[in-house]
């Protein structure tokens, strides 16, 4: 399992101290006292605040340091009763074992139970959640459940991104390619509301369909059904290699920043740079997230 980014853990702390202390709007946040109410150095405590500053939640002002942007009552996540807390830990528990080779082979709602200390009620639920998205399947029989063919190694997650890069460039290029203006503005607010503090707020499988679900609207206004849905189908299959990656959300504000470029290339009608630049957009992630250098 991927240890956490120490960036990211080291902000989503911050942003909890900073609620707990019911910091308002305005309020100075020097690093000294982060660091203090902390008990870590500055150093982690600066690089945390520069990423709360490129997602919108800190302000930085040259000569004076920085600042809240907002109350911070209203950075704290959706409330959760502890049965969901349980099955959501649960359900990243399950993922993050098969994708790291940890769970193999079929299971039942009793393995299921035991293994992740979950009532049967809880488990029936998390597996219920699993089948609907695609990631489990009940075996022939109805006697017990295994994996669907998902990604779960670098290599297969790389091939994926190379199909991407042929695929989702050339719905640009389609004949019948439209601009839907609903969904082009609902997806431009979700991008900028990810760079206003969503980026780190939102649950990683929220995270995860927000960015996915914006690369299927750009293929759908194609007009291609074929492409839309060969572009879905890599979705449903990397949706668990792609949460592994959720835990480390530093370089995710770069990645909203050239979603909105590319809405914007897209929008003034330059479909042919607007395409040249999502296959460099795709090759950039494919690169970071497999650890699989670009090409020479």
């Amino acid at each position: 399992m991927p240890r956490t980014d120490l960036t990211t853990s080291m902000a989503t702390r911050l942003v909890d101290l900073m609620r707990r202390r019911g910091l308002t709007e305005g309020a100075h946040v020097t690093e000294q006292w982060a660091a203090d109410e902390l008990t870590v150095s500055r150093t982690p405590v600066r690089k945390a605040m520069l990423f709360l500053t490129e997602v919108g939640i800190l302000e930085r002002l040259p000569n004076r340091g920085f600042f809240l942007t907002r109350d911070a009552s209203t950075l704290a996540r959706p409330d959760l009763s502890g049965t969901e807390d349980v099955e959501e830990s649960a359900y990243f528990e399950i993922a993050d074992d098969f994708v790291g080779g940890r769970f193999e082979g079929s299971f039942t709602t009793a393995d299921i139970t035991q293994r992740y200390r979950l009532t049967p009620r809880q488990a029936d639920r998390v597996l219920s959640r699993m089948e609907g998205e695609d990631l489990v399947r009940r075996k022939a029989g109805g006697r017990g459940w295994e994996f669907q063919h998902v990604m779960a190694t670098a290599e297969a997650h790389d091939q994926s991104y190379r199909f991407r890069m042929i695929i989702e460039p050339a719905a640009l290029l389609e004949p019948g390619f439209t601009v839907d203006a609903d969904a082009f503005a609902r997806h431009r607010r979700q991008q900028e509301a990810l760079l206003h503090g969503d980026i780190l707020l939102l649950p990683r499988a929220e995270l995860f369909q927000v960015n996915a679900s914006f690369h299927e609207m750009l293929v759908g206004c194609s007009g291609n059904q074929f492409l839309l849905d060969a572009v879905r189908r890599q979705n449903r299959l990397r949706r668990l290699i792609e949460y592994r990656h959720q835990i480390d959300r530093s370089r995710l504000a770069n990645q909203a920043r050239e979603h909105l470029h590319l809405l914007d290339l897209v929008e003034s009608g330059d479909l042919r740079e607007a395409s040249a630049f999502l296959s460099t957009h795709l090759d950039k992630v494919r690169s970071i997230k497999t650890g699989i250098g670009a090409e020479d």
